[in-house]
């Protein structure tokens, strides 16, 4: 009875580490944008969140599409940043199987580079559906700044960032609160990590502003604040991944908290990215660390850089050969208002790894 038990936790403990971010299949649900209709919809849902998300969903049953935007725009980002990378953001669909398979199991800087983008990303799809109006009366426009300041007035419809980060903390998050059971290491590695990407979106919140005066002149500025592309926020959690924290967990006056491992670096911010293990090479197939390996993988033989046929191939050579691709040339504007273009065969070179 005692093994059984031992047995039993062991596979919830090995669940709450690799489902961490299973909550972000909601990307590969289908396309309608009324899936959420009614809280049936969240126990329809529930294998792939815990009970505290599924209390969220039922509690904001209106907010979960664009829970579901923010996985999408999320997954999309990933695959455009390790688009030349050994680990390329491949998503896999079991059943029962997190987004991405096993490879961000573990505590690696690609498990925090995820964490980051999907906490982003759902605090950007809620924030810009408040500003829309598609929450009814959950959230709108940002009020809190109104009239003189700065030097400007704040006036128009700023997007309400406040809320949208608010949400994707209740939500997100609930996934690390919720278990219980799970690694405390690895608990705050992704508490803190969610919120580093929330704090992403945040920064780079963009200032807007009309002039009015006589004559065109900019006498008077109305300004509000508005969501940034969602490709500058990819960008930076991009450059956090490539400058992330080794760290470990430390009891320090009476806290547990995490800090680097080398003890030469400076403490992380809130902004920066942290990881407990060191990322396999993702080079072959390994079922245990998910990776798919690179064979196959489209590579530069030009290139010196982690694209190159070199780093993606891990020294197994390449086969290169010319495919015959269609694409439009000879494009004209008509005014007024459309391109029209004449379609072209050209022959290029293509690499592959072996």
């Amino acid at each position: 009875m005692i093994a059984l038990k031992i047995v039993i936790l062991t596979q919830l403990v090995m669940a709450s580490l690799v489902y961490s971010s299973q909550w972000l299949s909601l990307a590969l649900t289908g396309s309608n944008p009324n899936r959420f209709l009614s809280k049936k919809n969240c126990d329809e849902i529930g294998q792939l969140l815990n009970h505290r998300q599924v209390q969220v969903c039922k509690r904001n049953i209106q907010v979960m599409d664009s829970v579901k935007d923010g996985a999408s725009v999320a997954l999309f980002e990933c695959q455009h940043q390790f688009r030349y990378r050994p680990w390329n953001c491949t998503t896999v669909q079991f059943s029962r199987s997190p987004v991405f398979g096993n490879s961000i199991n573990g505590g690696t800087r690609e498990a925090a580079f995820v964490h980051a983008i999907s906490s982003a990303g759902v605090a950007y799809a809620v924030t810009q559906a408040c500003s829309s109006g598609r929450l009814g009366q959950k959230c709108g426009c940002d009020r809190k700044t109104r009239g003189q300041a700065d030097g400007f007035n704040w006036a128009g419809c700023s997007d309400d960032i406040d809320f949208g980060m608010t949400f994707a903390t209740r939500f997100v998050d609930a996934r690390e609160r919720g278990s219980g059971i799970g690694s405390p290491a690895r608990v705050l590695m992704n508490l803190h990590n969610n919120r580093g990407g929330r704090l992403a979106v945040k920064k780079f919140m963009d200032l807007q502003c009309k002039c009015h005066g006589v004559s065109g002149s900019c006498n008077i500025k109305t300004c509000w604040r508005a969501l940034p592309n969602f490709r500058i926020v990819g960008d930076y959690i991009k450059e956090k991944f490539d400058g992330a924290t080794e760290v470990e967990y430390k009891l320090i006056g009476g806290k547990h908290v995490l800090v680097p491992k080398n003890r030469k670096y400076k403490p992380h911010t809130q902004m920066d990215l942290v990881y407990l293990v060191q990322s396999p090479d993702f080079c072959e197939p390994n079922p245990k660390t998910g990776s798919l390996g690179t064979q196959g993988r489209i590579c530069n033989r030009t290139s010196q850089a982690i694209d190159g046929c070199d780093l993606m191939c891990c020294g197994r050579g390449y086969v290169s050969r010319t495919e015959v691709r269609q694409e439009q040339c000879a494009c004209k504007f008509f005014w007024c208002c459309h391109v029209r273009c004449q379609t072209c065969m050209r022959r290029v070179e293509v690499s592959y790894c072996k």
